[in-house]
């Protein structure tokens, strides 16, 4: 059963190479939005640190030594404020999921309760490994593992069917999670200047769309060490495609006013949820071979 409404927050931020700046630039914004009345506040993916390489490696911290979850926890308790931290770069070494000798990282993205205690962990499952037109390249599963578990949290308004950034791609992870019992859908992103222009705003109205529920995309904006450039335009999404608030292409926060009985009512009108079907997929067709 969905909660009464409340206000939702995305924070929007250009993080640089180094947690402590990260921060504090963040937790500043944090409390503005709390300030004006938000109960639930999002951050963007990677919100602790931008960084490139070895240099990355060697700034990422394991879970219990992270200065930015610890700082962050302790904002949640003192705000009385449930936070999601878009995604962290965390050093998953000693933990039971990670491989003898595995070099790479996690991207992980925390839910944090009002008391300060992680409600729920989510890594990031699909990579972002692609070259781009304007000959900007990446390689994210050189740096990161990837998830291999899905994750809907319980929230005081519902379920938060939990993603990051390039997951968007992928609308069988959506519709699994609103499947599973999620109302709300959170999107956190570092997505590029070329994509986002194209292809941002359609998906993440695309994704709300499809499964009736309320999507909000905290995304950082501006241009990081190394030259890399992020799109921004954080949005709150309604579950009928609505765009509630969008944060343009500048440091600080949206709000939006989430009713969650608009889930029951989206649904309603259109109830594709209960209409999938399973089915055989298509076998390949038979090619004949090139001349030689």
């Amino acid at each position: 059963m969905t909660g009464s409404p409340f206000t939702a927050a995305c924070i929007q931020h250009t993080a640089g190479p180094d947690p402590e700046p990260n921060l504090r630039t963040v937790a500043d914004l944090v409390r503005q939005a709390r300030d004006a009345g938000a109960e639930f506040i999002m951050t963007a993916e990677a919100s602790n640190l931008i960084e490139s390489g070895r240099r990355r490696r060697d700034k990422a911290r394991k879970e219990a030594d992270d200065p930015f979850l610890a700082g962050m926890r302790d904002l949640a308790r003192e705000l009385g404020a449930w936070l999601l931290l878009g995604s962290l770069v965390i050093d998953p070494a000693g933990e039971k999921a990670a491989e003898p000798g595995e070099e790479r990282l996690a991207n992980r993205s925390f839910l944090i309760d009002s008391a300060g205690a992680i409600a729920a962990r989510y890594d990031k499952i699909h990579m972002f490994d692609i070259d781009l037109a304007n000959g900007e390249s990446y390689r994210e599963s050189n740096a990161y593992r990837p998830g291999a578990r899905t994750v809907v949290a319980e929230t005081p308004w519902g379920g938060l069917g939990m993603s990051v950034c390039y997951d968007v791609r992928f609308p069988h992870l959506y519709r699994a999670l609103a499947q599973a019992g999620a109302d709300f859908l959170a999107v956190p992103s570092v997505f590029t200047v070329p994509t986002g222009r194209a292809h941002w705003h359609v998906l993440l109205r695309a994704r709300a769309i499809e499964n009736g529920c309320f999507l909000f995309a905290p995304a950082q904006w501006g241009e990081h060490a190394g030259g890399r450039k992020s799109y921004g335009h954080s949005l709150i999404v309604d579950p009928w495609g609505e765009v509630l608030a969008d944060g343009g292409e500048q440091t600080g926060f949206i709000t939006a006013t989430i009713d969650p009985a608009r889930i029951a009512e989206a649904r309603r009108s259109v109830p594709s949820l209960m209409h999938d079907r399973t089915f055989a997929p298509p076998a390949l067709a038979a090619r004949p071979l090139a001349a030689e």
